[in-house]
């Protein structure tokens, strides 16, 4: 019975089975800290370990027997529900893995989104870049060929004036813009608006510049040069937008102002000359042979020596004429005759070569501010600064070369092109002018006049031409050398005829006074020799330059011819020391009068000439003393 019982109760609960649990008593006894446990207390015990294990309190087996698994099983609860919770926190990882196998299947699908989107962002991106790389280029061309409305409604709508300069230069440029992108079918559209425009702007700029050039034809009066700088070179950019772009209606405006200047020109200088003409009537100056005896070149004033300079004494005034006392020498109408065609001609030359030259169109607009100084056509004044045409037409130039990069021979070619263009116009202008000064100068000729104011004109052209030279007026330049041309040969023939007056003279030969004696005294001689001096400081003094062959090899002549009369003079004198007396007294009087002029003695020529006559007095005087020594008895 007992052995049934206890096989019965080997294995109650596997887990509590006695024999693998030996030793209860000492696991409780650890349990509780090594305490000696109450039987009742560890019957308790067992009991509630039963229960908890759902086991059968009537086993009849000792609690205390059954060991540490029989705790543990007590626990089994707490082991369930930690299973449950196992459980539950599996099929929440299940839940888990399959959201997120969804969550990656989506983000798959999105990250293709995402990588599409990119190739779109780039694709975008790059039409972006090649948009931007054309937006410029594209508003530049859109900006170019199209015409503002406040564009188009100036020039419909107003006048031409001052803010007509910048627009008409705007609307130049578009056009030439929109003529150039004939592959544009929007420029081509707005190219007979833009022609339209453009007739238009023609058709009131024509009106415009023929309204200016009217007082010019109209009145001699009308003040040219400040209608030229104030006026017109004002608005030189609207006559060059004609001559780019309407090439008759420019032509026919340059022959407007041609027909306009020379009408003023020619009515203003043919009044001017007729009344130098006039004042130089009253005062004939003829040409006298230095032998004669009404010859008063000698008493000429030395301050009619300043009419060789442009800087000098006032020009005669055309109202000056209207007094019938006024004189002038005929050297002071010639000049101020140069003066008022030098200032008017080359003012002329430089608002031509300004103005009408044609210029090419500029990228970039630049306001050039020049301003012209010239005085009026009949009241010149030598204190304005010359203006130089070539300094403006080298800067219009060099703006040409710098917008075209002109190599050299084609600089040159159309630097040489505007030049003759320039001289061209002028010439058509100026050629009534022109014949005026011809004849005027043709007139003081006849007769020929004395040789000192001959000089006198001469020297006053060569330094007229040094002023044009600066002024950069080749035509005019041209003109004036031509007239010095004609003034040398006459200049030549006057010496001569001293020359050949003193020859004949001094071989017996007589001519005019001269002619009723058949000696020369020694009045005579002393008259000749103030003549002569009077004409070696007047040329010394009008020439600037220590060796000049045209003035100095005549003067030359004219000592050598005179050396000759004295000695001739002399050689009719028996007695040697009347004879040397007489001769050192004409030497003494040329000496003092060369010594007189003290502003010339400076000048090397006027020292050698002092220098050859005081050796010829000194040799007469020795001749005296050796004279009356030998007449001394011994």
């Amino acid at each position: 019975m007992a052995d049934n019982t206890r096989d019965k109760l080997q294995c109650p609960l596997p887990d509590v089975c006695p024999r693998r649990f030996k030793g209860m008593h000492e696991y409780f006894s650890k349990k509780f800290g090594g305490k000696s446990i109450d039987p009742s207390e560890r019957r308790q015990l067992a009991e509630d370990v039963l229960a908890s294990t759902g086991q059968s309190q009537d086993i009849g087996i000792d609690p205390f027997l059954l060991g540490p698994q029989l705790l543990h099983a007590g626990r089994a609860k707490d082991y369930v529900e930690l299973h449950d919770q196992v459980q539950t926190s599996v099929n929440l990882l299940d839940s888990l893995e399959s959201f997120l196998s969804t969550f990656q299947k989506d983000l798959s699908a999105v990250s293709g989104q995402i990588s599409e989107l990119q190739d779109r962002s780039k694709d975008i991106e790059n039409r972006l870049k090649s948009r931007r790389r054309i937006e410029k280029p594209l508003s530049n061309l859109v900006s170019d060929i199209i015409i503002p409305p406040p564009l188009a409604t100036l020039i419909l709508d107003t006048q031409p004036g001052e803010p007509w300069i910048p627009a008409i230069e705007d609307f130049e440029r578009r056009l030439v813009t929109s003529r150039a992108r004939t592959r544009v079918k929007a420029a081509r559209d707005l190219g007979d608006v833009m022609e339209g425009l453009k007739i238009a702007a023609a058709t009131k700029l024509r009106a415009f510049f023929l309204s200016m050039f009217h007082p010019i034809r109209s009145s001699v009066t009308t003040n040219m040069q400040v209608i030229q700088t104030s006026v017109l070179l004002k608005y030189k950019p609207l006559f060059g937008f004609l001559q780019r772009q309407v090439h008759d209606v420019a032509n026919e405006l340059q022959r407007a102002y041609v027909g306009a200047a020379r009408v003023y020109y020619e009515t203003g200088f043919r009044r001017y000359a007729r009344s130098l003409g006039w004042v130089k009537a009253r005062k004939v100056e003829k040409s006298e042979l230095i032998t004669s005896e009404t010859n008063k070149e000698a008493d000429l004033e030395s301050k009619r020596l300043t009419y060789a300079k442009i800087d000098g004494p006032g020009v005669t005034l055309a109202y000056m004429a209207d007094d019938k006392t006024f004189v002038e020498p005929l050297e002071a109408l010639f000049r101020s005759l140069l003066l008022v065609f030098m200032d008017n001609a080359t003012a002329e030359y430089t608002f031509i070569s300004s103005f009408f030259i044609n210029e090419p169109l500029q990228t970039v607009t630049s306001s050039d501010s020049s301003s012209l100084f010239s005085p009026t056509l009949l009241s010149p004044t030598q204190e304005n600064p010359s203006f130089g045409g070539s300094e403006l037409g080298e800067k219009r130039r060099t703006a040409s070369v710098s917008s075209f990069n002109m190599t050299a021979p084609s600089f040159a070619t159309a630097m040489k092109e505007d030049q003759a263009a320039a001289d061209s116009i002028w010439k058509q202008v100026m050629d009534p002018v022109l014949e005026y000064c011809q004849t005027f100068v043709k007139g003081a000729l006849e007769p020929m006049p004395p040789v000192v104011p001959l000089l006198t004109m001469i020297r006053l052209t060569e330094d007229v031409v040094a002023e044009v030279q600066k002024r950069g007026c080749p035509p005019v330049e041209s003109y004036i050398f031509t007239l010095r041309l004609q003034l040398w040969p006459a200049f030549q023939m006057a010496m001569s005829d001293h020359v050949d007056a003193l020859k004949k003279l001094a071989e017996g030969a007589s001519a005019g006074y001269f002619s009723r004696a058949a000696t020369i005294t020694e009045d005579t001689l002393t008259a000749i020799s103030r003549r002569y001096v009077s004409l070696f400081t007047s040329f010394v003094t009008l020439t600037e330059q220590e060796e000049e062959a045209m003035i100095f090899s005549n003067l030359l002549r004219l000592r050598q011819e005179l050396s000759k009369l004295i000695l001739r003079y002399a050689s009719k004198i028996s007695d040697p020391v009347a004879m040397n007396t007489a001769l050192a007294r004409v030497y003494d009087n040329l000496l003092r009068g060369l010594s007189a002029g003290t502003h010339a003695t400076a000048h090397p020529k006027t020292q050698q000439e002092i220098a050859y006559w005081s050796n010829l007095e000194e040799d007469a005087r020795r001749k005296i003393v050796s004279a009356s020594q030998t007449r001394r008895p011994r």
